[in-house]
């Protein structure tokens, strides 16, 4: 027999669904619209996140004086093209979907069972968010290194495929996960802020807006998730920055670290460009998530709102 869904702030109440759903929607549509949630998002914003890469990689032993977006932006544009803000997007492509596909599907697996009784929960939302983000960077990692070595200025790897075969044969499996670690220590918190940021401004937005619950608007998803995506990539840089170094070490003449330890890849990092060089890249690190989110919340968000309207009309 059909049961009806707990009170969740997203319940569409003409749904009815099966014990195996959440929602209104089974776990693999969740997958799927995460999936191209993830896509559309990394793949409109790469050449922001281009921008970024090459600000913050550090190379030689003395310090490097620190370079604004524009000047950025002009050097690869003079020297390489506009193909050179998209080089590794192959890599993003293989790792964006699936990856998202897992967040979005342990997200809300967990915010089901951590919201229980309180549907507006921030610390559920915030601990549902970090458990998504342990899971999901397990698949993003590798792909991450291969994206960012070739966003390098003057990058030795062919493409893709030659970045992994070299990676393999020079570095081991290791290298590729090098970075793991840092990773998640900068997207938990991340993804907590965001998360949590995002289901507030959303709730507050939704109570001001003349929609629905079953009619919200676009600008709803896409403000809430610009401002989650840039406080929480404000907050979150110099750990971005360290993940930056560990994932470029020893390629273009970026340093190469004798530990993957955070608290010496930031000490290294303070002791040659001080604690500006952990902010550096902030500016594009925000230009990126805040637009970045607003797709892919308001992606997302339709995605599952065609699904549910799918199991209205089979209905």
């Amino acid at each position: 027999m059909a049961t009806s869904v707990s009170h969740s702030p997203d319940f569409h109440p003409e749904i009815s669904v099966s014990p195996q759903t959440h929602d209104g929607l089974y776990f693999w549509q969740f997958m799927v619209a995460g999936s191209i949630a993830g896509s559309v998002e990394h793949m409109a914003m790469f050449p922001v996140d281009t921008l970024k890469t090459r600000m913050q990689a550090l190379g030689g032993s003395s310090p490097i004086q620190p370079i604004g977006v524009r000047q950025a932006l002009s050097s690869i544009l003079k020297l390489e093209g506009p193909a050179g803000l998209y080089r590794g997007i192959g890599a993003m492509g293989l790792g964006a979907g699936p990856a998202h596909a897992v967040y979005f599907t342990v997200y809300e697996i967990c915010k089901e069972g951590f919201t229980v009784g309180n549907p507006n929960n921030p610390i559920g939302h915030a601990i549902s968010g970090v458990c998504a983000t342990v899971a999901s960077d397990a698949v993003i990692t590798p792909m991450d290194v291969v994206k960012q070595r070739l966003q390098l200025e003057s990058s030795p790897y062919k493409g893709v495929g030659d970045c992994v075969r070299r990676i393999l044969v020079e570095e081991g499996i290791g290298a590729l996960y090098a970075s793991y670690r840092t990773t998640v220590l900068m997207n938990a918190p991340y993804t907590a802020v965001h998360f949590a940021t995002y289901e507030v401004a959303k709730r507050g937005l939704k109570e001001i807006s003349p929609g629905s619950d079953n009619d919200e608007k676009l600008v709803v998803h896409a403000t809430a998730g610009a401002a989650a995506g840039s406080l929480a990539a404000a907050l979150t840089t110099p750990l971005d920055a360290v993940k930056t170094q560990l994932q470029c070490q020893g390629v273009c003449g970026c340093d190469r670290f004798s530990s993957s330890s955070i608290g010496y890849v930031l000490g290294r990092v303070v002791k040659k460009d001080g604690y500006n060089g952990l902010m550096r890249g902030w500016i594009p690190r925000m230009l990126f998530h805040a637009p970045a989110a607003a797709i892919c919340w308001s992606t997302y968000e339709a995605s599952k709102t065609f699904f549910q309207q799918l199991h209205h009309d089979n209905s």
